[in-house]
């Protein structure tokens, strides 16, 4: 259970620029990579947004700062209404969010309301050697209209569950330091990212 039900009710609590900071960074295309649960939260998916969207795509990020506790800073993607994220999403053609979960495997689960844009992730991924799957879980499957992700026009987006035993593999470690280490799968899947986003 996330202990905000709102950024409302987090603000009140949490102080920015102490516990957190929200990145924003526009860009050209219409199309936004967001992380509404950066740093902290579920690190690795703040330097994976930023990296994808470099200079062309609307970055977006949430980021927990706190020393300890950031998960403390999770609101779920329905009830996700900071509203410099909530402005860059609806004004958006498409929308990537990336999120990460607690799962060991090196998996990704794609989820989400654009069908077509799933379908063109998906190929890139798994050309690039990565395991994509739907999430056994309803929770990650990114369904519900209300998540972040589909409040863009004019068909949703695509949210990517990114595990843990994968995105450990992207970094030296998933500290805030190993963070600033890439590796060669972190490279593999931004050029799988920048492809499938490429003429959308």
């Amino acid at each position: 259970m996330d202990k905000y039900k709102n950024y409302k009710q987090l603000r009140w609590d949490e102080q920015e620029g102490t516990d957190y900071q929200i990145q924003l960074r526009e860009g050209t295309s219409g199309i936004a990579v967001i992380a509404p649960h950066g740093g902290g939260i579920e690190p690795g998916t703040m330097e994976l947004a930023d990296e994808i969207a470099d200079c062309l795509h609307t970055f977006y990020c949430f980021e927990g700062i706190k020393k300890i506790r950031n998960s403390d800073l999770h609101i779920t993607s329905e009830n996700f209404d900071e509203p410099q994220g909530v402005r860059i999403v609806k004004k958006s053609k498409a929308v990537l969010a990336l999120h990460g979960c607690k799962e060991d495997e090196e998996v990704v689960y794609l989820g989400g309301l654009d069908n077509e844009l799933k379908e063109k992730i998906k190929k890139a991924l798994i050309q690039a050697g990565f395991t994509v799957e739907k999430s056994p879980r309803p929770a990650l499957q990114g369904r519900s209209q209300r998540n972040l992700c589909n409040r863009c026009r004019p068909v949703g987006g695509v949210q990517l569950e990114i595990s843990k035993g994968l995105r450990k593999k992207m970094f030296l470690n998933l500290t805030r330091q190993g963070r600033k280490h890439r590796i060669e799968t972190f490279c593999k899947f931004i050029s799988a990212l920048r492809k499938a986003l490429s003429g959308t």
